[in-house]
């Protein structure tokens, strides 16, 4: 799944790569139970991937070094997802949850990647 995300990436356009900067991709097995219960997630099979760090809108010249930018992609719900949904190809699914991070990256909303996503 690491090997997908990063095709995936090297796949975005090269002002989209250059804009995301230093961000480091993880992939783990499932959401800390600190981040479900920060989240008010129940189900760990929930949440697909999460972005971690000050999003590039919220950031300042003035303000505190941010730690690293992080996308993490949870392997089992992605697979979860997969495996239900048949309509996409799983490397399809890991591209679609990098990218929708990466907005959030961004400082983009679920929303506003919503209405991106429907208009493409």
């Amino acid at each position: 799944m690491a090997e997908m995300a990063e095709r995936a990436f090297a796949g975005l356009p090269a002002p989209f790569r250059k804009m995301a900067g230093e961000v480091v991709f993880r992939v783990d097995d499932f959401p800390a139970d600190d981040v479900l219960d920060e989240l008010n997630i129940e189900d760990p099979f929930g949440l697909t991937g999460l972005y971690s760090g000050v999003s590039l809108a919220d950031r300042s010249v003035f303000g505190d070094a941010p730690e690293p930018s992080r996308v993490f992609l949870y392997r089992r719900p992605i697979l979860d997802e997969w495996a239900e949904n048949g309509e996409v190809t799983l490397e399809e699914l890991v591209t679609h949850v990098l990218v929708h991070e990466i907005g959030h990256h961004f400082g983009l909303s679920d929303g506003d990647i919503d209405l991106i996503e429907a208009g493409a």
